[in-house]
């Protein structure tokens, strides 16, 4: 794999970031542009409080969609506006980082510009806290890297965690993805200071699995925080640190070589697939028609 057709891979939509016949609704001008799109679109399920909005609980399964059209889709059925035009709070599909994060990745995809999720922990919500995060990353072709996107910060909580960083070009020390957290961990990072904010979920274990929410993402296959996969399913699998190196070493790099050395591991080791019963599942039950791949 050349570092072109990595580029060209990430600029295609995979099984969950195709828009499908909503395209044409949705012409973002650049990343600025996509987030706010986005976040005109979707709301955190758990920062409804910022917004003035208490939503009842049928609307908590919004958070188990996995794609970009059955997000577009739902978000007609709240409110049948044209999809550039951002809806009230209360009218806005309920997600949680991982949503805005790929719906932006869909939409940097629909341009036609290189895009992927990714999964870590991010420093600016929490001080001395690593918390379970997702954003998006683009390719700016103009200055030659990728630049990690928090669609998901809008102004007001950009006020409401008192954020000193640009979202739309989030620091890499401020944004670990999942190989960088388990390497931080393994050069003496406490642990305990990376987990999901306001649950019981901390420690290295949770590090482990968002590395391989990663690595899926890395092959354009975002799933939900909590679909956890394969090897990521047993704590076991941590003792096998040579190997989750190798892992996180990928998720650090993600690049042409790196990508590479992830296609040789999944086709030597049916524990790190993300199962294609699970996929086609999602596919079945969301009426797409794109192939993971």
């Amino acid at each position: 794999m050349t570092s072109q057709e990595v580029l060209d891979f990430y600029a295609a939509p995979g099984v969950f970031t195709g828009l499908g016949g909503f395209a044409g609704q949705l012409a973002a001008r650049d990343a600025a542009s996509a987030a706010c799109i986005v976040q005109g679109l979707l709301i955190h399920e758990g920062l409804t409080n910022l917004y003035g909005v208490s939503l009842p609980p049928s609307r908590a399964d919004e958070k188990q969609l996995h794609s970009a059209p059955a997000m577009l889709a739902q978000a007609l059925r709240l409110d049948d506006r044209p999809l550039d035009q951002p809806r009230a709070p209360d009218k806005r599909v309920v997600g949680v980082c991982r949503h805005f994060a790929t719906l932006f990745v869909a939409l940097m995809r629909g341009r036609g510009v290189p895009a992927r999720a990714r999964c870590g922990f991010a420093t600016y919500f929490a001080p001395g806290k690593f918390l379970d995060h997702w954003v998006g990353e683009y390719w700016n072709a103009d200055q030659g890297r990728w630049v990690l996107v928090d669609a998901q910060v809008d102004a007001v909580q950009r006020a409401s965690f008192g954020l000193d960083i640009d979202t739309l070009d989030v620091p890499r020390n401020r944004f670990l993805v999942g190989g960088d957290a388990w390497r931080a961990c393994r050069n003496g990072a406490d642990p305990m200071s990376f987990g999901v904010a306001g649950t019981r979920m901390w420690g290295l274990v949770e590090v482990y699995g968002d590395l391989f929410q990663d690595l899926a993402a890395l092959r354009k296959i975002e799933l939900l925080p909590w679909g956890w996969y394969g090897l990521a399913l047993d704590e076991r699998g941590m003792a096998e640190t040579a190997l989750i190196d190798r892992l996180a070493a990928i998720s650090s790099h993600a690049d042409a070589e790196a990508l590479a050395a992830l296609e040789d591991a999944l086709e030597r080791d049916s524990r790190l697939r993300v199962p294609s019963a699970i996929v086609a599942e999602i596919v079945a039950a969301e009426g797409l028609q794109v192939a993971a791949g």
